[in-house]
């Protein structure tokens, strides 16, 4: 039972981070509509978030000699992919820029396999290419060519996508950090790419009560949101947690249709069908290393 419960925990801290995740642009969207500009409100929530974790989790200080370089890697890596994560969402089309975000399975084959050596078998390789088969077959449009980004959200979110493949492989990297110090790590990361940006635009420049409760409210869903996650990805091989947060796509999917009217069609449909059966599959995989540890 014990056994079982422990493999439970990093599932559910993984998927409860991609349900967030599928619907957390829509509040920037909505801040975006009553002038709080996207960098504005990345800054303000995710200082919120690290500032309640700082005061929940006071023991992540006692953490700070243990940080070396991976540390000080992993604190940009995450920053830049959340920080890219709310530009992209705001200005291109929601499932256009996540399906560039979740290529995220190929940067982590290559980034596991110099940073943790990890090896996966001919299995592993089958689900990863079922899954990039889906998100290639969603964004194909004959008449644009190639599925390739097509501005400069689709970039932004690509590389973000990077930066998010990154950021898993060396949670599972740094073992000498607590997931608490980790989380807040990505919290500070991101304050820390933001806060330039913010001083050379002239500040912040917010009104409104509403905008604040939101902010607030925003604060405390990436400060619950990302412990959640950090523990699951310290706690499983970093290409099944990759696999597992393509649930996003699903969520982000409908919510996309029934928020801002952008349809999916047969096409689409089709696409997240095998990225959902390769997440699925992907418990298959986690057992076959289990057994040959």
């Amino acid at each position: 039972m014990v056994s079982s419960k422990r493999n439970i925990m990093p599932v559910a801290g993984i998927l409860s981070g991609a349900l967030v995740w599928g619907l957390i642009w829509y509040p920037f969207r909505v801040l975006q509509a009553d002038g709080v500009s996207g960098p504005e409100a990345t800054f303000i929530s995710y200082l919120l978030a690290m500032l309640f974790g700082a005061f929940m989790l006071p023991r992540v200080w006692s953490e700070l000699p243990k940080a070396d370089w991976w540390a000080v890697l992993l604190v940009f890596s995450a920053g830049w992919a959340n920080f890219g994560y709310v530009l992209a969402m705001l200005h291109g089309i929601v499932m256009r820029v996540l399906l560039l975000f979740y290529l995220a399975p190929v940067w982590t084959i290559l980034f596991s396999y110099w940073l943790l050596n990890e090896r996966l078998n001919r299995y592993g390789y089958s689900i990863i290419a079922l899954s990039l088969c889906g998100a290639f077959i969603m964004l194909w449009e004959p008449r644009l060519g190639m599925p390739f980004p097509k501005n400069l959200s689709e970039w932004t979110g690509l590389s973000a996508g990077m930066g998010f493949a990154l950021s898993n492989v060396i949670s599972r990297r740094t073992v000498s950090l607590s997931v608490e110090a980790k989380s807040v790590s990505i919290w500070f990361g991101t304050v820390a790419l933001v806060a330039p940006l913010i001083w050379w635009q002239g500040g912040l420049g917010i009104a409104g009560g509403l905008s604040w409760l939101i902010l607030g409210l925003l604060g405390v869903a990436l400060c619950a949101c990302s412990f959640a996650v950090q523990y699951g990805v310290t706690h499983m091989p970093a290409n099944r947690a990759t696999l597992l947060f393509l649930s996003e796509l699903v969520v982000a999917a409908i919510a996309s249709y029934f928020l801002v009217d952008e349809t999916m069609g047969m096409r689409e449909w089709a696409g997240a069908l095998l990225i959902v059966s390769a997440s699925l599959m992907s418990g298959k995989l986690y057992a076959e290393n289990e057994i040959s540890d």
